[in-house]
């Protein structure tokens, strides 16, 4: 569901109960699971034909350093995954809450594998 479909519910709830609404509800992407940092390192190894004893650490590493880039509000441009921006941040409970926009290059979406190139066979 698209964020202005999201706003678009969130405004006819209100209008049909008569008040605001206080919490939309999150959106669903295409009910694909989320990638847990196992399945990542999996796919590392995979795609790089690294050994996972070298790839974990790796991996591990960048997760730790993208995090700590976000919790200072850097904004990041690191093609393929895209440009990413903090929109807002906020602490709710003991936790930060950071909303971003991701923008990625439609290039990117299809894997290099793929690209059209020709098999000689």
């Amino acid at each position: 569901m698209s964020t202005v479909k999201s706003k678009l519910a969130a405004r006819t709830v209100a209008a049909e109960t008569g008040g605001d609404v206080v919490a939309a509800s999150a959106p669903v992407v295409d009910g694909t699971p989320e990638l847990r940092r196992r399945e990542l390192i999996d796919l590392v190894v995979e795609s790089s034909g690294v050994k996972k004893k070298f790839a974990k650490p790796v991996v591990e590493a960048m997760l730790a350093t993208l995090g700590s880039s976000l919790a200072e509000g850097r904004a990041f441009n690191l093609p393929p995954l895209g440009k990413l921006r903090i929109n807002r941040a906020q602490e709710k409970d003991g936790n930060r809450i950071i909303i971003c926009k991701v923008r990625q290059n439609k290039a990117a979406e299809t894997p290099a594998d793929d690209a059209g190139g020709t098999d000689a066979t």
